[in-house]
């Protein structure tokens, strides 16, 4: 009885036939869901991953700038920041808005700005910046409102010079705001109404 032989290219063939058969993907009519106890346990932590340096900027993309919160004393209170190159003013504006850090409130430094006042945007159109803040801003009131528009004033000088005017809106309306004095003033807002002589 002969006996018969398969080419080493048709054994070939039938591996890679029962290769692709069992690396099929399966179909289904829609998603379905995993149990708890077999998904990874790293992928259900609510804490997310350690940054790769490739989302991060560098170390040395990041600039110090100054913003100002309030000492003790009520008063007006340079502290340092880093924000990312070239730091642009909405980004310094948010750095002063995320308020004091534990160490800084453990020296007595606050701020009059709540935590839900966002910054929607801050443009500059020569010396006159104007900076659009939330509903939130407005709702600021007693010698808190006059502080906080000192805080913005003063931290948008320090970016940018004692001479420039700070126009203040609230959700893209003009509006107006306290100065030291006590009056309420349409803007442009210098540092100089919140300074002493």
């Amino acid at each position: 009885m002969r006996s018969r032989r398969h080419s080493p290219a048709a054994a070939a063939c039938a591996l890679l036939a029962v290769l692709a058969t069992a690396c099929a993907i399966p179909t289904q009519q829609g998603p379905s869901t995993i149990a708890p106890n077999k998904v990874p346990f790293d992928l259900l932590s609510p804490v997310p991953p350690a940054a790769t340096t490739t989302t991060q900027p560098k170390p040395s993309s990041y600039v110090p700038v100054k913003v100002y919160l309030l000492n003790a004393n009520q008063d007006l209170e340079p502290v340092d920041r880093v924000v990312v190159s070239p730091a642009p003013l909405q980004s310094v504006l948010n750095a002063l808005l995320a308020g004091p850090t534990s160490s800084d409130a453990h020296k007595g430094i606050s701020t009059a700005i709540p935590d839900d006042v966002d910054v929607l945007s801050a443009l500059q159109v020569g010396s006159l910046i104007t900076v659009n803040f939330n509903n939130a801003f407005a709702e600021i009131s007693g010698t808190n409102s006059e502080l906080a528009v000192a805080q913005v004033v003063a931290t948008v000088a320090a970016q940018d010079g004692a001479n420039v005017g700070v126009i203040f809106e609230i959700a893209g309306q003009r509006t107006s705001v306290p100065i030291a004095s006590g009056a309420e003033v349409p803007g442009p807002v210098y540092l100089l109404q919140f300074v002493p002589n």
